[in-house]
């Protein structure tokens, strides 16, 4: 899980009785000692335990009251851990066993420290370019799970109102942060224009589930020898159906990780072929680089929203990053009118996005 934090929120006495009551009740041993982890931008705590008369420790992931701003009017909460993940573990996809759960308590198998980020900043170029690999082919193996009904995730799709809600952000954040004023009407239009090419190849593009935050944090890295393989999958709630290069805009236009263009090219030429639905290459790279345009402007946007409203100065080495991937993706898009007036927005963008 994430790694510890001082800004993580504390135990309180009340959850700390919860937590005891709940693994002495279903797992017959106390908790030794009980840490906080440091969780992003959403609306949960994670808290990691050692328990006492066990060689184990355990994560405890408690929802929380969302918040509102995150989430476009209309579209509905994210559904609950269960059981999205119960279905990959079936369908043997790399996700974190359930040790225990009530009262509003996950209690999950604590897959270690060690994350896909943590080697990409800090291994040889050997181990991450094989851990990549490995994440790419979990794309695919992911998207081949077998379409259940009674798991609400396939309900979930990307639609008009998370594009529509994507845009806002950009007008609202990162225009705003990155010129020092607000988004000019015919700003808003380029913008809503290139969202609306973007929702038009979303809806003609074949859906396949998709985990929907594939970043490097998300995926953590287990000791050699684990019969699942290396990586495992978390923050596994928020599946949804999407054009089948989504979850490789998370992965290779994650803000945290800076990927040569040259092993970004390489991993998509990778995934392409394992894809069921067969994209071609044209399809397959316009895709990904429209989607990289509204994840990545999202993401910006709401780490611009993070420094500038929560003081939270993690994100501010992070926009960079954004800023290059937004100018890499609409300059892949040539000529396209509808890309065209956003564009030359994020052509003008500095590349540290909160200069202004």
């Amino acid at each position: 899980m994430p790694a510890p934090d001082s800004s993580a929120n504390a135990c309180s006495e009340e959850l700390r009785g919860r937590l005891d009551a709940l693994v002495l009740d279903q797992l017959g041993t106390s908790i030794e000692s009980v840490e906080s982890v440091a969780a992003g931008l959403g609306s949960r705590l994670f808290f990691r335990l050692q328990l006492s008369s066990r060689a184990l420790s355990a994560i405890a992931r408690i929802d929380m009251s969302e918040d509102p701003g995150f989430r476009p009017a209309g579209v509905a909460a994210e559904p609950p851990l269960e059981p999205i993940r119960a279905h990959l573990e079936t369908n043997d996809l790399p996700v974190p066993k359930r040790l225990a759960a009530g009262d509003g308590i996950e209690l999950l198998e604590d897959v270690g420290r060690l994350t896909l980020e943590d080697i990409a900043a800090n291994s040889e170029g050997s181990e991450r370019s094989t851990l990549y690999a490995h994440a790419i082919d979990l794309i695919a193996l992911l998207q081949r799970a077998p379409v259940d009904t009674r798991v609400p995730n396939y309900e979930r799709h990307l639609d008009a109102a998370l594009l529509d809600y994507k845009a806002e952000q950009i007008c609202s954040w990162l225009i705003p942060s990155a010129t020092g004023q607000t988004a000019t009407l015919g700003e808003r239009e380029a913008v809503a224009t290139a969202f609306g090419e973007i929702h038009r190849a979303c809806a003609a593009a074949p859906s396949a589930l998709a985990h929907r935050d594939f970043k490097a944090q998300n995926l953590h890295v287990l000791p050699e020898g684990d019969p699942r393989g290396r990586l495992v999958m978390i923050d596994l709630q928020g599946a949804f159906l999407a054009p089948p290069e989504y979850d490789a805009v998370c992965l290779l236009r994650d803000l945290h990780v800076a990927l040569p263009d040259s092993e970004v090219d390489a991993l998509l030429a990778r995934l392409r072929p394992q894809l069921a639905s067969g994209p071609s290459e044209q399809d397959f790279k316009r895709r990904f680089n429209l989607l990289t345009l509204s994840r990545a402007g999202k993401d910006l946007s709401r780490f611009l929203f993070a420094v500038h409203e929560r003081g939270d100065e993690r994100y501010r080495r992070f926009l960079p990053n954004g800023v290059r991937s937004l100018k890499a993706a609409a300059q892949a898009l040539g000529d396209e009118p509808s890309i065209a007036g956003f564009a030359q927005i994020l052509a003008a963008l500095p590349e540290d996005a909160c200069a202004q």
